[in-house]
């Protein structure tokens, strides 16, 4: 089969997507584009002869010549689509796309506060109530000590042994010594220090804490019913402070958390 045969396949398949599936004009020239890529690469083999050995390698050629991860997976989508459709026809024995990986897309960092930024979300609570006293120790902390959401909803206000059926802690603070143990991913157990600001802000939490939390509840964060406060609350606590002082950037705990190791970086360097 020439390159003019693969491309008169696709013209079929396109017009099968055309017709019977009513894809727009823009989604049938996005296909066009990306399924000629696929019959310029093959060049004189047919298309039915390629195998995913083939098809890998045409992969990495697309990904040398500077396309990006997300248009190469747009076009092994479309070539997975293209090669369902001949095989269903009967005129490739297999789909040779299939089990085909593109190149991982590169992870978008969070965008991190400026320096100013950190001192104006960290700064003083938004008035003497508990619950923004409590608000101000969690940004504190989430900036002081690098933590991950789930890391910081899992603390207990100190250390506790089993009791029945009720395990150890499995996270806490210990500000006497200025530090926080947690588990994290994994089920990994480290711990890490709490910076003066963050352990200031905490003494002053604690001494509020005992009229909000329930009896036996070991959390160091909790909601006004008592209960340990969830992931889900403090990104909303944490988004609403952000658009109350105006940074002009949505705050999540993993943004304060960057902000931690980009800033600690810069000190380092300085």
């Amino acid at each position: 089969m020439t390159a003019a045969g693969g491309l008169e396949l696709v013209d079929q398949f396109l017009q099968q997507l055309s017709t019977q599936r009513r894809a727009s004009r823009h989604t049938i020239a996005a296909y066009r584009a990306d399924l000629e890529k696929l019959v310029v690469s093959a060049g004189a083999q047919t298309l039915s002869a390629l195998t995913s050995h083939d098809v890998r390698r045409y992969m990495a050629n697309l990904h040398s010549a500077g396309l990006s991860p997300a248009s190469i997976a747009r076009t092994l989508s479309a070539w997975r689509s293209m090669y369902r459709w001949l095989c269903e026809r009967g005129l490739a024995p297999l789909n040779p796309a299939i089990g085909v990986r593109g190149p991982k897309r590169s992870k978008r960092l969070p965008k991190a506060l400026s320096a100013d930024q950190a001192v104006t979300f960290a700064g003083q609570p938004a008035d003497d109530s508990s619950v923004a006293h409590r608000d101000h120790a969690i940004v504190e902390l989430l900036y002081s000590s690098g933590l991950r959401l789930a890391e910081l909803v899992s603390l207990d206000y100190r250390y506790f042994d089993p009791e029945g059926a009720t395990p150890a802690s499995s996270s806490w603070i210990d500000l006497p010594v200025a530090e926080a143990t947690v588990t994290g991913k994994g089920g990994k157990t480290r711990t890490v220090p709490i910076g003066a600001p963050a352990c200031a802000a905490l003494v002053r939490w604690l001494t509020l804490r005992s009229a909000q939390a329930r009896c036996d509840q070991r959390a160091l964060f909790v909601a006004t019913g008592g209960k340990r406060l969830s992931a889900r609350s403090v990104q909303s606590r944490l988004a609403l402070l952000s658009r109350k002082l105006g940074l002009g950037i949505h705050v999540h705990p993993h943004v304060l958390r960057h902000s931690f190791a980009s800033h600690l970086l810069q000190s380092s360097g300085d």
